[in-house]
C-alpha cells in the first residue's frame, strides 16, 4: 500500500467515525471538497460539513471501498454509500426529510494529494440512484422541504 492510499483510507475511517474536524484536518489549507452531484464546493472549516450532513441523514452510513487506484499523487476510489435515511438530508436545493429507506449508492471519489494532505476531493455520487432508492425521484420537488 502506498502512503497516499494509506492517507485516503484514514480519511474514510475518519468519515465513518463521523469526526468532521479530523476529516477537515486531512486537507491542505487551500484544499477543497466538491460534492459534484449536489453542485456544492466546500473550503476550509466547511469541508467537515459534508461528514456532518451525511452523518445526520444516515447515522449508520458505511462507505464500502471496492477498488482503489493510485497514480502518484492521485487516488481514485470506487465505492458504495450504504445506510438508512433516518434524518434530514440537507442539499443545496432544500432538505429531504427522513424516509426510512436504505441506500446502496455507487460513488467514485477522485483525490489529489500534496505533501501528505488532500488538496482536492471530487465526489461523484450516483445521485439519481440514491434518490431513486429514497423513493423521491418521481416527485423530487414535493420531497424537498424548501
Amino acid at each position: 500500500m502506498t502512503e497516499n492510499e494509506r492517507i485516503i483510507r484514514i480519511l474514510y475511517d475518519v468519515a465513518e467515525a463521523q469526526d468532521s474536524r479530523a476529516f477537515t484536518d486531512l486537507f491542505t489549507p487551500d484544499g477543497y471538497f466538491w460534492d459534484v452531484s449536489a453542485g456544492q464546493r466546500y473550503f476550509g472549516a466547511d469541508i467537515g460539513k459534508t461528514v456532518d450532513i451525511y452523518a445526520k441523514a444516515f447515522p449508520d452510513m458505511h462507505r464500502a471501498l471496492e477498488v482503489i487506484y493510485v497514480t502518484g499523487d492521485v487516488v481514485i476510489v470506487e465505492l458504495s454509500l450504504n445506510g438508512t435515511h433516518k434524518g434530514p438530508l440537507a442539499l443545496p436545493a432544500g432538505t429531504i426529510p427522513a424516509t426510512g429507506k436504505e441506500i446502496h449508492a455507487p460513488c467514485c471519489d477522485v483525490f489529489h494529494l500534496e505533501n501528505g494532505k488532500v488538496k482536492s476531493f471530487h465526489c461523484y455520487t450516483a445521485a439519481t440512484i440514491l434518490m431513486g432508492q429514497l423513493e423521491v425521484l418521481g416527485n423530487l420537488q414535493a420531497a424537498i422541504a424548501g
